[in-house]
């Protein structure tokens, strides 16, 4: 091979060319590197602050929630502020990723717990005009709905009204904060 003089090049002068690109494939390797080790700080762990849309259906596909338009859920990760099977479907996630996700009762609401249903003398309600399906407040604030009435009683479901439910989530991750 002829050099700038038309000389013939060395060796060294293509162990200077191999260098220079063994040099490269190294930066190159070293940005993928980099790169990759970014998006893993870019995943949901638990502890992180983050902000989601969510849309939430049963198995029929009836949707019974969703924010998709409005604003996006915050919540930090791992603390209970959400349904236990939701809190751990976002660990792992990645910004801007969209997952669908199955929870079971136990995941999700539980199962229906017969000890919430309570029947009570309908002299609780006082003159107030109820009917089946309406929501009563007990004394410590938990919420119930009116399932029958009767002349001397009401019973009332204390159990969330998802309870007992398979749900199915769809989840965007649109923020994290580490």
């Amino acid at each position: 091979m002829a050099g700038k003089n038309g000389k013939i090049m060395t060796n060294g002068v293509q162990l200077h060319y191999k260098l220079i690109l063994i040099i490269i494939i190294i930066a190159i390797a070293a940005v993928i590197y980099m790169v990759s080790n970014n998006s893993a700080q870019t995943t949901v762990a638990a502890g992180d602050n983050v902000s989601v849309y969510y849309t939430g259906k049963f198995t029929n596909g009836t949707i019974f929630s969703s924010n998709f338009g409005a604003q996006p859920l915050n919540f930090t990760v791992g603390r209970g502020q959400l349904i236990t099977g939701f809190d751990n479907a976002v660990i792992g996630m990645k910004l801007g990723e969209v997952k669908n996700v199955t929870l079971t009762p136990s995941e999700a609401y539980g199962e229906v717990n017969q000890s919430r249903i309570v029947s009570l003398p309908r002299s609780v309600v006082g003159n107030k005009t109820i009917s089946v399906g309406t929501i009563v407040s007990s004394s410590t604030g938990g919420q119930g709905v009116v399932t029958a009435i009767n002349s001397n009683s009401i019973t009332v479901d204390f159990n969330s009204p998802l309870a007992g439910k398979t749900l199915i989530f769809e989840i965007k991750v649109m923020a994290i904060h580490k």
